[in-house]
């Protein structure tokens, strides 16, 4: 009976890890969005100046798109 619980504890520890992994992407992800949607303030707000204004806003979209993407839990390597 013990072996069964310590495996029991075991996948449910993998399970809490794989949602707070999947948690923590996806916060990520949200926060991509609200930069994006402050950018596209920024580009109505400012109108023909928002190459200049909203630079830095869009340089800390872009780098967040590269960094911040949802990913799984699994990773397949493929050669």
């Amino acid at each position: 009976m013990a072996v069964d619980e310590v495996k029991t504890a075991q996948i449910q520890a993998k399970l809490q890890e794989r949602e707070e992994h999947i948690r923590e992407s996806w916060v990520k992800a949200m926060e991509v969005r609200l930069v994006r949607d402050e950018l596209d303030k920024c580009h109505k707000g400012e109108g023909v100046n928002h190459y200049e204004n909203c630079k830095w806003l869009a340089d800390k979209y872009l780098s967040m798109l590269r960094d911040n993407r949802v990913k799984g839990y699994k990773v397949i390597d493929v050669q």
